[in-house]
C-alpha cells in the first residue's frame, strides 16, 4: 500500500492543506494520506497556539467524509520536538508492508538540509514535492548532497502540481485576532469550531 505522510502544525488546518493532500492522493496516486500533527516543530520557535485536542478536532472536521484520509496522534503522544525521522521509524516498524511517501510543499524543500538525518529520511520514504502554479522556481540541487542526479530526476518527475492557494495558518490566526472573516480559508466546520471555542482571538496573533 502506498502510504502518504503529511506532517505539520495544522494550527489551524486550512483549505491549502486539504487541497495538497487531495492532489497527492489523486496524482501519485496514494492509497492513504495520513495527517500527523506535530507536538512541536523543530524549525518553529513558537506554537502551536491551539491545544493538541483542538488541532486534532479541527483535522477530524476538515477531513470528515473524505476517502482515504486519516489522522495519527503519533507525534502528539510522543510529545516534545517532533522529528520526521523518529516518526518514519515508528511507522516503518508498525507498517512494514507499506511503501512510505513524505508529502512536502515546495517551500519545505528549501529547509530540507536542516532536517535531522535527512539521508535516512530519503532512504525510508519517497519525498513528494508539491509545486504550486506561479510559485517560486524549485531548487532541486538542495538534494544533491544526499542522492544521485538520477534519483533527483525521478523525484522531479514524481512532483505534484496544484493551483496556487493564497492561505496560511499564520494569516488565518492574524485575521481571527483582528475580527476579520476567514470564510473560504478553512472548511466551514473548522471555522465554526474556531468560533465556538474562541481560538486564536488573543492579541499575540496580530503581531
Amino acid at each position: 500500500m502506498k502510504f502518504g505522510i503529511f506532517g505539520g502544525s495544522f494550527d489551524p488546518v486550512h483549505i491549502g492543506h486539504i487541497q495538497l493532500a487531495l492532489a497527492c492522493r489523486d496524482q501519485v496516486p496514494l492509497d492513504t494520506v495520513c495527517f500527523i500533527p506535530a507536538a512541536q516543530q523543530p524549525l518553529k520557535q513558537e506554537g502551536p497556539y491551539a491545544s493538541d485536542d483542538d488541532r486534532l478536532a479541527m483535522l477530524e472536521l476538515a477531513i470528515g467524509g473524505i476517502q482515504q484520509m486519516v489522522i495519527s496522534r503519533i507525534e502528539i503522544e510522543r510529545s516534545g520536538v517532533s522529528y520526521t525521522i523518529d516518526t518514519l521509524r515508528t511507522i516503518a516498524q508498525t507498517q512494514p508492508q507499506d511503501e512510505l511517501f513524505l508529502l512536502l510543499g515546495s517551500d519545505a524543500l528549501a529547509d530540507f538540509p536542516s532536517w535531522r538525518q535527512i539521508k535516512k529520511i530519503i532512504q525510508m520514504a519517497t519525498p513528494i514535492i508539491v509545486i504550486r502554479s506561479g510559485g517560486a522556481e524549485i531548487n532541486w540541487n538542495v538534494l544533491a548532497d544526499w542522492m544521485p542526479k538520477q534519483r533527483i530526476e525521478q523525484l522531479r518527475q514524481l512532483s505534484i502540481h496544484m493551483p496556487p492557494v493564497d492561505v496560511s495558518s499564520t494569516e488565518i490566526r492574524r485575521r481571527i485576532s483582528l475580527g476579520q472573516s476567514i470564510n473560504g480559508l478553512v472548511p466551514p466546520a473548522v471555522a465554526e469550531y474556531i468560533t465556538q471555542h474562541g481560538l486564536y482571538s488573543d492579541r499575540i496573533h496580530r503581531e
